[in-house]
Parts: structure tokens; C-alpha cells; sequence
């Protein structure tokens, strides 16, 4: 991963709004640090109680349920969120941190004694599901399955969202009798507002949980090894004072911030900066252009791995700050720890960037394949 240009930069200082065209609907993008803030706030201007559209592009093709709790306002997201927070919680336990830990030291090692590793789906993949079966408490040969999806459960080498609904409602069908400790079970036992949940509210959570988080942990871990990648100069830095593997786990999320906005839908007319929003139109929070503001950070563009203070919002901001924020921070500050502890350098063999491109931007957002040579500290 390099530093990369900043392609909100020109329309952030000029306009503060970029008009996007997506799926046929002019959908004006908010630039500013501080502005994105106040709309992921204003959860009554900018509404995410709108099956299939927060995404940007919209996913009514690829799905057939709104996902939980992200597409409800509060209260209901509230109420909603409080019935799953205790497992995504559970990246703080220290049980599931040494399994972590364990499992990413024992894949370094393996691919430290290989002539060669892909890092997208052969390294950062396999952590991201394996990590994901001790956050949802079951079988960790269940992420055997999960990781023949690929990197997007939705859009890598095809839709497959009928394979995701297909296992999870297989999954919730033998739910029923279980004690509740893993994730399917306590969803089939839980309750919302004193009634059980109905069998679309648990596929509307288990959607979320798998299809939500992916493709962006998958591509942070990746950008974190690329940027690393010749570098040794940087794990020289974090290993003279390991305390910085903290902030620099926040620099990599600001730096790489996977998930370039999300969408909010507009209940009525509003003026977003100028550009008209019909009603039921949508806006998008830039998560992306928030984090590189200079009126926020200086030199934005430059990864500086003891940035504090580091307001970055590569997790959202208000009431739907990310349900995975805790887990995905877990992975990618074990990486850098294992990192400093067994690597001695990383060579790039080969790269090639994956690229978002639309029509008012391009963005780098991580790597389609990333080959290196990792080698181990004596």
C-alpha cells in the first residue's frame, strides 16, 4: 500500500459535496470531516430505515431481506443492536484474543517458510473467516465454507447471495434446539420488544454479520502488509516501542478506510450543499474524503504510524458506528504485533491494486493480489 492521492480533495475544499451518479441517481457525496459527522448524527435528515439502499450501489439484486441493524433508525436500531452487541463484544474477551493472536502467528510462520504467499485469498481471507467463527462462537471448520465464497459474498466471481441465504437459513433451521451460546442459537432464542424474532429479522442480522465486514477487513489486512512491504524501517519503529502498534492500527484504518461512504436516504426535499435531493433521494457520508480533511489532519496524505490524536471515521460515526469496529481492530493490531515479533521484511513479487471506479472518482481501496516474500526474524 502507498500513500495515495486524494481524488475528494479539489471538490472538499471548493463545494464540500461531490454529485455522483450511481444506478441512474444523482446522489450528492459530503466531503467535510466535520459535515459528515453532523449528517451521520441527524439520523432523521439522513435516514438509514431503507431496506437495500444504504450501500452504495443499492443490493435489492443480491439480497432479498434488509440487513440488522444497520437499515433502522433509532429507537429500533437500538433495540435491535442491543440484541447482538454481546458477540461482537466478545474481540475484547481475552479468550478470543490469544485465539487471534495464535491463529495469525501460526500463519505467519507458514508463510514465512513458503517461497512465495498471495495475500488476498490465501492470507487475509482465511484470517478474516477463521477469526469470524470465534466471534460467533461455532465450529471453526465453518470457515472453510465461508472462505469458498471469496472476498465479497455478493459480487466475487458472481452473486452469491443465494449461497449466503441458503446457509443461513440451514444454519437457523437447526438453531432452534441449541443452548444459545453460539450466534445462530441465541438469534433463534432472542427476543425484540417482548416477542421472538421472526426467521427474516435473524437472516437480516445474519446478512449483515457475514456480507457487512468482509471484503473490508480482508483488503485493510492486505494494505497493511503491502504498505509494510519494503519498509523495514517501519517495523523497526513499532518495535522499538510496541505501544505504537496502537496508533498505528488507527493511522491504517484512517489511510486505507475501506469503505469509501455509505448511503443515507433523505425522507424529504432537502438541499445538500446546494445539490437538490428529492424526497426518498439519497446522500452519501464520504467516510474516504472525511479522513483525509486538512482542516483535520495535518499532511493527510502521509501515514504517520504515531498519528495522535487520529479522529478518523473509517467506522462510521452516531448511532451506527460499526458492530465489527472491536473485531476488525483485534486483527490488524495482532498483525502488526505478530508482525514486529516474527518478520524480518516482506518483498512484493507482485501487485495489482483494486480500484473503485466511478464516475466522479477513481480510489484505490486495497488489492485484487498482493504475492510476497515474507521473510522470518532469525
Amino acid at each position: 500500500m502507498q500513500p495515495v492521492d486524494d481524488p475528494f480533495q479539489h471538490a472538499r475544499r471548493q463545494d464540500g459535496v461531490l454529485p455522483c451518479e450511481f444506478q441512474g441517481e444523482t446522489v450528492p457525496m459530503i466531503l467535510r470531516h466535520e459535515e459528515v459527522r453532523k449528517a451521520a448524527r441527524d439520523w432523521k435528515t439522513y435516514s438509514s430505515d431503507a431496506p437495500f439502499r444504504v450501500p452504495i450501489p443499492s443490493e435489492e439484486a443480491v439480497r432479498t431481506m434488509r440487513q440488522l441493524p444497520v437499515e433502522t433508525d433509532p429507537p429500533d436500531h437500538t433495540d435491535y443492536r442491543r440484541i447482538v452487541e454481546p458477540f461482537f463484544q466478545r474481540a475484547k474477551d481475552p479468550g478470543m484474543i490469544a485465539q487471534v493472536e495464535a491463529l495469525i502467528g501460526g500463519m505467519l510462520r507458514e508463510a514465512a517458510g513458503r517461497e512465495s504467499i498471495e495475500v488476498v485469498r490465501e492470507f487475509a481471507l482465511p484470517i478474516q473467516s477463521r477469526a469470524m467463527t470465534y466471534l460467533l462462537n461455532v465450529p471453526e471448520s465453518d470457515a472453510d465454507l465461508w472462505i469458498s465464497w471469496g472476498i465479497h459474498v455478493f459480487r466475487d466471481g458472481g452473486s452469491k447471495g443465494g449461497a449466503l441465504e441458503a446457509y443461513l437459513h440451514e444454519r437457523f433451521d437447526r438453531a432452534a434446539g441449541g443452548d444459545g451460546r453460539d450466534f445462530f442459537s441465541a438469534l433463534a432464542q432472542a427476543t425484540f420488544r417482548g416477542r421472538p424474532l421472526t426467521r427474516q429479522e435473524m437472516m437480516g442480522f445474519g446478512n449483515l454479520t457475514f456480507a457487512g465486514g468482509r471484503d473490508t477487513v480482508i483488503h485493510t489486512l492486505s494494505s497493511v502488509l503491502g504498505y509494510l512491504a519494503g519498509r523495514p524501517e517501519a517495523l523497526a519503529f513499532l518495535r522499538e516501542d510496541p505501544q505504537r502498534v496502537v496508533h498505528a492500527t488507527e493511522e491504517f484504518f484512517r489511510v486505507v478506510t475501506p469503505l469509501t461512504h455509505i448511503g443515507r436516504v433523505c425522507p424529504v426535499e432537502t438541499d445538500v450543499h446546494g445539490v437538490h435531493v428529492p424526497p426518498q433521494g439519497r446522500a452519501s457520508l464520504c467516510w474516504a474524503s472525511a479522513n483525509r480533511d486538512e482542516t483535520v489532519f495535518d499532511d493527510p496524505l502521509e501515514v504517520r504510524l504515531d498519528r495522535k490524536p487520529n479522529p478518523h471515521l473509517a467506522f462510521g460515526f452516531g448511532a451506527h458506528l460499526c458492530l465489527g469496529a472491536a473485531h476488525a481492530r483485534l486483527l490488524v493490531r495482532t498483525l502488526l504485533q505478530r508482525c514486529i515479533e516474527q518478520v524480518e521484511g516482506i518483498t512484493v513479487l507482485s501487485a495489482q491494486e483494486r480500484v473503485e471506479r466511478e464516475q466522479a472518482y477513481q480510489r484505490p481501496v486495497g488489492y485484487e493480489s498482493l504475492v510476497v516474500k515474507i521473510t522470518p526474524r532469525a
